[in-house]
């Protein structure tokens, strides 16, 4: 089984979940999660966790993306975006500049309300199922925090602009914020995620191309491992007193005069425990994440 995490370009028309079954058969695994979802039409960055690596699914999905967006001003949709219903078309007589500071406005710390046709639930049901019940119901405004919003052009009705923001925000939502702000309405034309944390768009792959590395030989060299995604994190190698201790899940002492807060937890061996954090007060390493399994101890001891 593979474990780790792969960069792949999800391409239009496939929805975060056809990639991940596709990706089930080329792999010959079903311990695969994607790192949250992106719409149909949308396309770009999907990390996608494979093994071991399903465990790193909700840290993915909590961090920082970034997208780019074209924006289609004067009409406004049922979707938010350019599939769905027109419900009004509006002329668009503001000026370049007055977009471009309306736009730049949304800097910062922001409320934003999910869009009806998302699968945010509301007493168990998705909103979208219920949209298309006709069914509207009150959604609560979020906080959502956009870090960087670079305009790349300007040619109205359309702007085109990248931005980089926290979970949990829905870009189709910010246009349409932008267009009501504008007082003529808008939607979102096109959407491309160029980024999610560490993965850019430059290394990553369509199905095709991975189909094809897989029946070269050569897949694991663009899997990302679970250790690599915590370099920052110093790497600890327990004592051989201690190895009993990481095989059973339990914390382990530490009585160094300046041990690191979070640490990449090695049995003395070698083998990769997991994420650990440091207890001042009980002065040892407690497990945030574990990542291994028995059958990796039983493995470095019948290769010793």
């Amino acid at each position: 089984m593979i474990n780790g995490i792969i960069n792949v370009y999800k391409e239009k028309g496939y929805t975060s979940h056809d990639v991940v079954a596709k990706l089930r058969g080329i792999l010959k695994q079903k311990k695969i999660g994607h790192t949250g979802t992106l719409d149909p039409d949308a396309e770009g960055v999907l990390p996608v966790c494979l093994g071991k690596g399903t465990k790193l699914c909700s840290l993915l999905t909590d961090k920082r993306k970034t997208y780019e967006a074209v924006l289609h001003l004067g009409i406004e949709t049922d979707t938010q975006d350019i599939t769905g219903k027109i419900l009004k078309e509006h002329p668009v007589l503001c000026s370049e500049e007055e977009v471009r500071t309306c736009i730049q406005s949304f800097l910062g710390d922001q409320m934003q309300i999910p869009p009806m046709y998302s699968a945010l639930k509301v007493q168990g049901k998705k909103l979208y199922e219920l949209a298309r019940e006709g069914i509207e119901v009150e959604r609560k405004a979020r906080p959502v925090t956009f870090y960087e919003i670079q305009i790349q052009s300007v040619s109205l009705p359309y702007v085109v602009f990248s931005v980089t923001c926290s979970k949990g925000t829905y870009i189709r939502t910010l246009c349409h914020d932008i267009g009501e702000k504008l007082g003529c309405g808008g939607c979102m034309e096109k959407l491309l995620r160029t980024r999610v944390d560490r993965f850019d768009i430059q290394d990553s792959l369509k199905l095709s191309q991975i189909e094809s590395i897989v029946q070269e030989g050569h897949i694991m060299e663009y899997i990302l491992s679970v250790e690599e995604m915590f370099e920052e994190a110093p790497a600890y190698r327990a004592a051989p007193a201690f190895d009993k201790l990481l095989q059973n899940g339990n914390p382990v002492p530490c009585r160094e005069k300046m041990p690191a807060k979070r640490v990449r937890m090695y049995q003395s061996s070698g083998v990769f425990i997991g994420i650990y954090q440091y207890n001042k007060e009980k002065q040892q390493y407690k497990p945030e994440t574990i990542f291994c399994t028995p059958e990796d101890f039983q493995q470095k001891k019948e290769s010793l």
